[in-house]
């Protein structure tokens, strides 16, 4: 399980080091299991941030010790937050991607598509889409603002290891999304595991031109591959 120490690190390096770390939640004695593709920095002064709004009881968790859970409804939905080293800093846990190992039970794929259901449709979800996007990454483990808000993993509930020192080969570093213009919206703070790129919130390969000079050159015309 990542401890206090892994957390208490600046932002950016926490969002870019989250990226192949697993997510483990129990749900009715079944462990469901993703893992992390896609996440997100904010930092106390940054304008996009809800700590820039000033502590709040409901904010309490952007200040607590770093490792605590800060949860919000975006949109009306689930959406979960790490707090990382200085008060106010976090990282948005964006998407991830169900992870199966020895640790899982035959049936978790099941549980996750019964947990979040295609909208409008009698088909499953698609399992590499179950965790794509912030609100459907909860909704698929069954995190809810209303159990973990301001809380500490739990290795027998809710926990984040990491699997086998799976780091990725290439991060994308972009612009985060659904920021507002004049809220910080230029900052490059997005990070996403290249080789999971096409089940992230928004792929930013999807644009040709872009694919094309990744994988010629290593390179985006407007994202960073660390």
């Amino acid at each position: 399980m990542l401890d206090f120490s892994f957390f208490n690190r600046d932002a950016v390096i926490v969002a870019k080091e989250l990226l192949g770390k697993v997510m483990r939640v129990k749900y009715n004695a079944v462990w469901l299991s993703a893992m992390i593709i896609e996440t997100e920095a904010y930092y106390l002064h940054d304008k996009s941030s809800h700590a820039s709004l000033g502590f709040t009881e409901k904010r309490r968790g952007l200040f607590m010790p770093a490792g605590t859970i800060y949860m919000y409804y975006a949109r009306g939905a689930d959406s979960m937050n790490v707090s990382v080293k200085g008060e106010g800093n976090a990282v948005l846990i964006k998407s991830g991607i169900p992870f199966i190992d020895d640790a899982t039970t035959d049936n978790m794929i099941h549980i996750m598509q019964q947990l979040n259901p295609k909208k409008n449709s009698h088909e499953p979800r698609p399992q590499n889409y179950l965790c794509s996007g912030q609100t459907l990454l909860c909704r698929s483990l069954n995190l809810r603002v209303k159990e973990w808000d301001q809380q500490q993993f739990d290795r027998d509930r809710f926990f984040i290891e990491d699997i086998d020192g799976y780091v990725p080969e290439k991060i994308i570093q972009t612009k985060r999304l659904g920021i507002p213009k004049g809220r910080d919206e230029h900052l490059e703070y997005r990070f996403v595991d290249a080789r999971y790129a096409a089940f992230c919130t928004q792929n930013p390969l999807k644009n040709r031109a872009a694919v094309e000079d990744f994988t010629e050159k290593n390179t985006l015309k407007t994202e960073e591959i660390i």
